[in-house]
């Protein structure tokens, strides 16, 4: 039988505002345990929430990059539930009425394809602690420190159909977030993370599978493999005769399978009603706009200038517009020489091979956008070839100078342009390749220009790649008749 995926994604997105969504709380990463839990995080006695309003202005700001229906009228509610790390034992969030409603986000695929994949809605709530299970010989830890930080929930339509467009999606929420400057996306420290809701189907059915949620995913990678171990899983149940139990998995990266955790709860376990401590939150036309004049330009308007204004093609732009921080550093390399083509070349080329390498990202980068926009300038006025250039680049990496000039100057690489000397060390390669020059005399024109490029190899090796390529070339051309 041919089974289909039904995916829904909901990624969970830290704010980056710098205390919490009802206290005052620092929400700096990496502090010592339970030191920025203060008395409203810990829910005691006595104490209530006064909500954040740069959290309001940041999830408004989601809501118009996705083009979804903001909720004028929103409202907090308790979701009760018992944990260690939750320490009132309620989570402060939205339910009926969420501040974001529905939108859309286009992904594209790697055959080109963009689908449009509904967003269902966008909710703020706060986050629960963290519970620490290593190094307490049996027992679990609590850290409070994460406690109130503040969230906004983004929940898809089950419109995705593999994890590979799940992946896509949550690459292209990653990038939404950050291009606004709501979230640091740091992914390895949680920042973000996702709930995968999998279920399968026969293909041409209409009817939903039951579903299972995988829980907490933190990489693009492990959402992709825990995608497709569910996948592989539900299928071996239902082909073998059995069921699908509605549970929540944990995905164990080590041995790349699902495993279960919790039976999986429904909205009326919750006991759901509105808090309150927290009046609803009223917002008009005027407030919308004026966060609507404070969007930056998005990833899909940055695509669409670089292929229209600066003559990139849809794919180089679209890598170049992935992340911000790509798109800063290309965007700064192109400006500092002025030439956007090459300058998208050796940021997706030698400096992206660099970056993979040494597995940093671009924000660790030890050339700097100014340093690589030089360096193509250079390649643009003739001072060094491409390929002495790859050298030149390895020297800034390796930090052998400070900067393009000192280096070329240093080594000696600068590119010979003199034609009386390019053509002199033409004369000698073919004065010593009598065989070769009589052989390509005689060939077809068609077999020439393949024919042509050893005389070319031989006269940069001569020039220990210092002749200008394009010269070499012409005064070939022209002695070889």
């Amino acid at each position: 039988m041919q089974w289909e995926a039904v995916i829904g994604l909901e990624i969970h997105t830290q704010l980056s505002t710098k205390s919490k969504i009802f206290s005052g709380s620092s929400t700096a990463f990496g502090a010592e345990p339970n030191v920025q839990a203060s008395i409203v995080d810990l829910g005691l006695p006595g104490t209530l929430p006064v909500f954040n309003k740069e959290a309001l202005r940041m999830a408004v700001k989601f809501g118009l990059a996705i083009d979804a229906e903001i909720g004028k009228h929103s409202v907090f509610d308790r979701k009760n539930y018992f944990y260690p790390d939750l320490p009132k034992g309620y989570q402060i969030t939205q339910l009926h009425h969420p501040i974001v409603k529905q939108g859309h986000v286009d992904i594209r695929l790697d055959d080109g394809q963009v689908r449009r994949i509904g967003v269902t809605r966008a909710h703020l709530e706060e986050d629960a602690g963290k519970s620490l299970h290593e190094d307490f010989h049996g027992m679990s830890g609590i850290d409070l420190n994460r406690a109130g930080t503040p969230l906004l929930e983004i929940v898809s339509e089950p419109d995705l159909r593999s994890s590979k467009e799940a992946a896509a999606y949550f690459k292209k929420i990653h990038s939404i977030v950050t291009y606004l400057g709501i979230c640091d996306g740091n992914l390895s420290q949680g920042s973000m993370r996702c709930d995968c809701n999998v279920s399968i189907r026969p293909v041409g059915t209409k009817e939903l599978g039951t579903r299972t949620e995988l829980k907490n995913i933190n990489s693009f990678r492990f959402v992709e493999k825990a995608i497709d171990a569910e996948i592989d899983r539900q299928i071996d149940i239902l082909e073998s005769g059995g069921s699908i139990t509605q549970e929540t998995r944990l995905y164990d990266a080590d041995k790349n399978e699902t495993r279960s955790m919790r039976s999986k709860e429904v909205a009326n376990d919750y006991r759901y009603f509105p808090d309150p401590d927290l009046l609803p939150v009223e917002i008009d036309d005027a407030y919308i706009q004026d966060v609507r004049d404070t969007l930056p330009e998005l990833p899909d308007e940055k695509i669409v200038r670089l292929v229209q204004e600066q003559g990139l093609s849809e794919y180089d732009a679209s890598v170049l517009a992935q992340t911000k921080e790509m798109a800063d550093f290309f965007e700064e390399t192109a400006k500092s020489c002025g030439d956007y083509k090459l300058a998208a070349n050796w940021t997706m080329g030698e400096l992206s091979a660099a970056l993979n390498k040494h597995e940093l990202n671009i924000s660790q980068s030890p050339i700097s956008s100014e340093q690589l926009g030089l360096l193509v300038t250079r390649i643009k006025d003739n001072t060094i070839s491409g390929k002495i250039a790859k050298q030149v680049f390895q020297s800034l990496w390796d930090k052998e100078g400070d900067t393009v000039d000192a280096i070329i100057e240093n080594k000696g690489l600068k590119q010979v342009t003199d034609t009386g000397a390019i053509e002199a060390i033409v004369d000698e390669v073919l004065a010593a390749s009598s065989e070769q020059v009589a052989n390509y005399q005689s060939a077809p024109e068609d077999k020439r220009k393949k024919m042509i490029g050893f005389f070319v190899g031989q006269v940069m090796k001569a020039s220990k790649g210092k002749a200008n390529p394009g010269q070499v070339n012409a005064i070939l051309a022209k002695k070889l008749g």
